[in-house]
């Protein structure tokens, strides 16, 4: 282990680097010009190498603020037998230090440097004055990182009081979101002024406060966090003598006190909302936050969410969804089911894509009309995994006249050009079919993409289906989704009238026998490349898809996701709950197991595939393989009902 010097002298830069930094980076960016000149004149740069020690918990003294502007750190603490725990890693914005600066002590956790690091270095005296003359300052970093938190975790790292490394692996999956609540929740009156409530919460040292109404202090009518002080009051200039309801949220979005964390993090991700309420029996009984969930499980996938919708620049999102694998690699590894797994790839993916495409538009300016990237096969589906292809196009309003047309062909194809490469960069290879919105064919008008799903269902031809098996699960990515809307439901009309079209689906999707045997032995190939192996994508999970797809058409079901269209099919009544719960269960399994085949590709630097060797598994996943093919032939049967074959 290297260490840094301990005291680190760095080296002068221009302020106007650190002023940029700094315009861009909480809480600083809500400092007035003058402040954050002053700053950025106090503040030196240094750097640090992969692999150094920067801070020892316990030991090291905190002469600076560290601000990382380049590179990552992780942070951990370590008991007495050497196991790490509480690990979490901070990039580009993050900061290193403030906790222990503003209480008077040493560092409370170490720090290592992951890659090549650059740090601003902010003297702890003009961080001090700095939270004195600015109590918003200090009152952002005591949320982000409570000393009582900290000490509580040291105290019961040294004393061994700690959970074992197995039973903590799955606490993400396992602790509900009642189990974490800390005490009753904290509220306030409707009628109470925004100051009262700034001074609740600055009493109670929380970050939001949920807001009842006067009568009835158990009905709660919204919530204010500290978000909404500093952006509704302090941004916008609003009066601290007004109602505190003027900037609260309402309604208070919730999450039933039994449910799992995983599943209240996806929620906060997907919404973008980081305090919800927790209710038990029609009752708000606390608040949890992102906060709370990101200290249960070291490698927290909001980590890298916090990261993605920050970044500021393009390229710089190319490292952090080069991120995503070790995120998935370790939900893997503690326990995580198939279905939350790619539904937290497909978070992360889509926020990768949302900030790209946004920031795209911000360089080439708007776009001339309403447009919405589409999403199509395992991504619009929401079932990416370790090797995920693009597959992706673009629908847009139809332009009014022939000048316009131009302008939407120009900007459109200057947009995917760029978008496809950005993408590649990230990680996302290219479809080998060219099914991508860089391929004119696939970058139209609305009424083009109508005629192309009438000519698809018209004319039933292989190349047809394989199109339909690709483009009917779409889903909006990013853009205007009224126009995915309107084609979905196109679509829902045209195989409406048309059961000839959903009978040809039927067949093709029972062509697709399960890979067993007369003996119900599993059938690999026998013999090329892939000799003695299984493609448990096609052989194994394509059936499931299929099924699910051809089902939601025909009872017109909006889903696009597998296990939610078998869910939706169930819940509906168009299959039995017996039948869903095996199907489910045996497409999960089944998940899983590609999952974690890819797992190992990856650990041994092979790129990742969907070829399975049955001899490497043990006899007890031989057994759950093959119960997972036999329920396809169940599945086949209930469409032959449906769509009689003969």
């Amino acid at each position: 282990m290297v260490f840094a010097k301990a005291q680190p002298n760095g080296r002068e830069i221009a302020p106007a680097v650190v002023v940029e930094f700094l315009k861009k980076t909480m809480p600083f960016n809500e400092l007035d010009e003058e402040s954050i000149l002053h700053l950025a004149a106090s503040c030196r740069v240094d750097f640090f190498p992969k692999g150094v020690r920067l801070l020892t918990a316990g030991e090291s003294e905190l002469p600076w603020l560290y601000l990382i502007q380049r590179g990552g750190v992780k942070t951990f603490l370590t008991d007495d037998g050497g196991a790490v725990s509480l690990k979490d890693y901070r990039g580009e914005g993050a900061c290193i230090g403030a906790l222990g600066i503003i209480h008077g002590t040493h560092a409370n956790l170490n720090v290592e440097t992951v890659e090549d690091t650059f740090c601003f270095l902010l003297p702890r005296a003009v961080f001090l004055e700095l939270i004195e003359k600015q109590p918003g300052v200090a009152q952002y970093y005591l949320k982000s990182f409570t000393e009582k938190i900290v000490h509580t975790a040291y105290s019961e790292l040294r004393h061994h009081r700690m959970a074992s490394r197995a039973n903590e692996d799955l606490y993400l999956f396992t602790v509900t979101a009642g189990d974490i609540i800390k005490g009753a929740p904290h509220k306030i009156g409707a009628y109470a002024t925004i100051q009262e409530a700034a001074k609740e919460m600055s009493l109670q040292r929380v970050g939001s406060l949920l807001i009842h109404e006067q009568a009835d202090p158990e009905r709660i009518i919204g919530i204010v966090t500290d978000r909404d002080l500093r952006t509704k009051v302090v941004a916008a200039g609003c009066s601290h003598g007004e109602s505190v309801t003027g900037i609260m949220s309402s309604p208070v979005k919730s999450v039933p006190a039994q449910s799992i964390c995983f599943d209240v993090l996806l929620q906060m991700m997907a919404t973008g909302i980081h305090h919800l309420a927790v209710e038990r029996g029609g009752k708000v009984v606390g608040v949890i936050t992102s906060h709370d969930i990101m200290l249960l499980q070291g490698h927290s996938p909001y980590y890298l969410f916090k990261e993605i919708v920050a970044q500021q620049e393009i390229a710089g999102l190319y490292p952090l969804a080069r991120k995503i694998p070790e995120v998935v690699r370790n939900l893997i590894r503690e326990g995580g089911k198939a279905g939350n797994i790619t539904r937290m790839i497909s978070i992360l993916n889509d926020h990768i894509l949302e900030r790209l495409l946004s920031l795209l538009e911000q360089e080439l300016g708007p776009p001339p009309v309403r447009y919405c990237w589409l999403l199509m096969g395992s991504e619009g589906r929401r079932e990416q995994t370790f090797k995920t292809d693009q597959d992706n196009a673009i629908i847009y309003a139809d332009p009014e006249d022939a000048e316009q047309r131009a302008k939407v062909e120009a900007y459109f194809s200057e947009f995917a050009r760029r978008a496809i490469d950005h993408l590649v960069a990230c990680g996302y290879p290219l479809c080998p079919g060219e099914m991508m919105a860089s391929n004119p064919q696939w970058r139209q008008p609305l009424s083009v993409w109508r005629d192309y799903f009438q000519g698809w269902i018209s004319s039933p031809d292989p190349q047809a289906l394989l199109n339909a098996s690709i483009f009917f699960d779409f889903r909006a990515g990013y853009g205007d989704s009224t126009l995915a809307d309107e084609l979905r439901l196109n679509l829902q009309r045209l195989t409406r009238e048309s059961e000839l079209y959903l009978l040809h689906m039927a067949r093709d999707s029972m062509n697709c026998r399960a890979p067993l045997s007369f003996f119900k032995n599993i059938i690999v190939e026998k013999n090329g490349a892939h000799q003695n192996k299984l493609d448990i994508k096609t052989q194994g999970l394509q059936p499931f898809v299929t099924f699910a797809r051809v089902l939601s058409l025909k009872y017109a079901i909006r889903e696009t996701g597998t296990l939610a269209r078998l869910q939706a099919l169930a819940d509906g009544g168009q299959i039995s709950q017996e039948l869903w719960a095996a199907a489910a269960s045996a497409y999960e399994m089944q998940m899983q197991q590609r999952l974690i085949h890819q797992l190992r590709q990856l650990e041994e630097g092979v790129t990742p595939d969907n070829h399975i060797d049955p001899a490497t598994l043990s006899e007890l996943d031989k057994r759950m393989l093959r119960d997972s093919f036999a329920v396809i032939d169940r599945l086949h049967s209930f469409l032959a009902t449906i769509f009689p074959v003969a």
